[in-house]
């Protein structure tokens, strides 16, 4: 399985961006997909996670600007991001892995993009 990021750019306070990541396999059906994040100097943090079964799960500091979403049709990954801040910046990171539970940890997840960087400018 290969993931393939894009989308990110420079943006100013409150604009938006969406992330997308095209996957070279079908992951509808038993792949749990996820957005991870990396800041300079700082650990990949967890974003939100898409399970299999259709659970979402949010990180508290995006909930309710970021929206992840999933057209099988392209197998593409969407990571929709309003009301961006600074601290947002950082290089941002697909991930797939097989398996039907939520997965928050970057070790639980065996396929990563190549990461896209979003920079958010005050």
């Amino acid at each position: 399985v290969q993931l393939q990021a894009s989308g990110g750019g420079l943006v100013q306070t409150g604009d938006s961006l969406r992330l997308s990541c095209v996957v070279s396999a079908r992951t509808n059906l038993n792949y749990a997909m996820a957005w991870f994040r990396q800041a300079p100097g700082g650990e990949r943090e967890f974003v939100v996670t898409l399970s299999s079964r259709g659970s979402i799960t949010y990180a508290n500091s995006v909930k309710g600007r970021f929206t992840i979403s999933r057209d099988n049709a392209k197998n593409t990954l969407y990571l929709q991001m309003n009301n961006l801040k600074s601290e947002d910046t950082a290089v941002y990171y697909c991930a797939a892995t097989r398996g039907d539970g939520i997965y928050y940890r970057t070790d639980s997840y065996l396929y990563w993009g190549q990461g896209t960087q979003v920079t958010v400018s005050s």
